[in-house]
């Protein structure tokens, strides 16, 4: 599975087809039934143009996309919350964190071996807990964010809900690139055996991620320096 998520991360237009094939040019027979059912367990999906097919989540839980062509001029205006999958040499383990759009700051993350949507809530209120509320937080449509646990939270804390059109990846393309760029500069290099040196290890790369690391999409700067600048300019009393 490592393989295919390696795969999968350096080109998200991989199928079964083709992770089929790059699992055995390095030695695995695997049938294409199997890689599908693979995809299924570690939420990987190919990223191409398909036909409107019906929605997996309840409709009612289901919430319209806010940001195109929403003008993201300061901090704590739209927050992302996503999950990614971590294979392990025994196992796996998910990731779920929170990004700030303007600054690319991650103002929380959790890791764990479960999928709940508890989960997601706990990663978010530790964010409110640090940083206060945003103004919107944005997912996809997975299952943790179509409940009525998630949706009931945002809504008591009065915080916009909005969410990634159906196999629309780019929607959310602020944590997707996080995900790249924590998959390739840590983890595929430095994958512990344990999910406690795992944990240190993720809390050391985010600790760089924010303060020591420069981000061209944000002008070469810090993300936790141009996040503080913000709140200090438009949230300072």
């Amino acid at each position: 599975m490592r393989i295919m998520d390696r795969q999968y991360t350096e080109f998200p237009t991989s199928g079964a087809r083709t992770l089929r094939s790059v699992l055995q040019d390095h030695g695995y027979t695997v049938n294409k039934k199997r890689v599908a059912r693979l995809m299924k367990v570690m939420g990987l999906q190919a990223i191409y143009p398909k036909k409107s097919l019906s929605k997996l989540g309840r409709a009612e839980y289901i919430h319209p996309y806010l940001l195109r062509g929403l003008h993201i001029h300061k901090s704590n205006q739209v927050w992302s919350i996503d999950i990614t999958y971590i294979a392990m040499p025994k196992g796996f383990m998910y990731l779920v964190a929170i990004i700030d759009w303007y600054s690319r700051k991650i103002v929380a993350w959790r890791l764990s071996n479960s999928l709940e949507a508890s989960e997601s809530i706990l990663c978010l209120q530790e964010a409110i807990q640090t940083h206060g509320k945003p103004d919107i937080v944005n997912s996809d449509q997975g299952s943790q964010y179509t409940c009525p646990q998630w949706i009931d939270y945002l809504k008591a804390q009065h915080i916009r809900i909005s969410m990634d059109g159906r196999g629309r990846a780019k929607d959310n393309i602020v944590i997707e690139r996080f995900w790249r760029s924590i998959k390739r500069e840590y983890i595929y290099l430095h994958l512990p055996d344990n999910g406690s040196k795992l944990y240190q290890g993720i809390k050391y790369y985010i600790n760089y991620y924010n303060e020591r690391r420069h981000h061209q999409g944000i002008q070469n700067d810090f993300p936790a320096k141009r996040y503080q600048r913000s709140f200090a300019t438009n949230y300072a009393a």
